[in-house]
């Protein structure tokens, strides 16, 4: 069963279960991020910008949420980490949005003070990734392969980086290929990063054959 939050987010298909809602959040954001592959809609935003993050995010959430795309304006925790404050988010992003993105350690350094940030509401990671990915194709023509990169190890890379990043950039790289145009790969990744977040009622290909 999927990770819920205690309190239930307010949310637009008028669920009032937060367990109903994981499970919906899931089958409708995962059926979005597949029509997120290679879309053109993306492609007026730059790479590694926070315009394209925040239409990542609305594109996965808007059909669920009011708040897709919007940044947070409550503080959020998980575990005893507090992400940035609400107070100080539209100046750090404009921060984060000037680091530079060249080499592989420069994206891996800039994404990693983007999950600092934690922008949004719900749906920081699952978001993060994809816009990771994009910044990688663009800039060095590499994806990841998330589902080489075990949930216990990345969950626990994510933790400490905020203070010593190189066991993420470490799981990163063993794990990147230039198969950027793979859907196989990409679908795949799609269901290991929500299986981060402990979303796994759906496999995203048996979605695709159900529509």
């Amino acid at each position: 069963m999927p990770f819920c939050e205690i309190e239930l987010l307010g949310n637009k298909l008028g669920l009032k279960n937060p367990i109903e809602l994981a499970i919906q959040e899931e089958k409708i954001s995962k059926q979005k991020a597949a029509e997120l592959f290679n879309n053109p809609i993306l492609d007026k935003y730059a790479a590694g910008s926070f315009a394209m993050l925040a239409a990542i995010h609305h594109f996965l959430f808007a059909d669920i949420y009011d708040f897709a795309g919007k940044i947070r304006e409550v503080n959020i925790a998980k575990g005893n980490f507090r992400f940035a404050s609400a107070m100080y988010l539209a100046s750090s992003i404009l921060e984060v949005e000037k680091m530079p993105q060249q080499t592989f350690e420069q994206i891996v350094e800039k994404y990693v003070e983007m999950n600092i940030l934690h922008p949004f509401r719900e749906g920081n990671g699952r978001s993060m990734r994809i816009w990771l990915d994009l910044i990688f194709k663009s800039e060095i023509k590499q994806v990841v392969e998330w589902q080489k990169i075990n949930k216990e190890d990345y969950l626990l890379a994510m933790e400490r980086s905020p203070v010593r990043d190189i066991e993420i950039k470490y799981l990163l790289k063993s794990a990147m290929t230039d198969k950027i145009d793979d859907f196989y790969i990409y679908s795949r990744g799609i269901d290991q990063s929500y299986l981060y977040e402990n979303y796994r009622e759906f496999k995203l290909e048996e979605l695709l054959k159900k529509d």
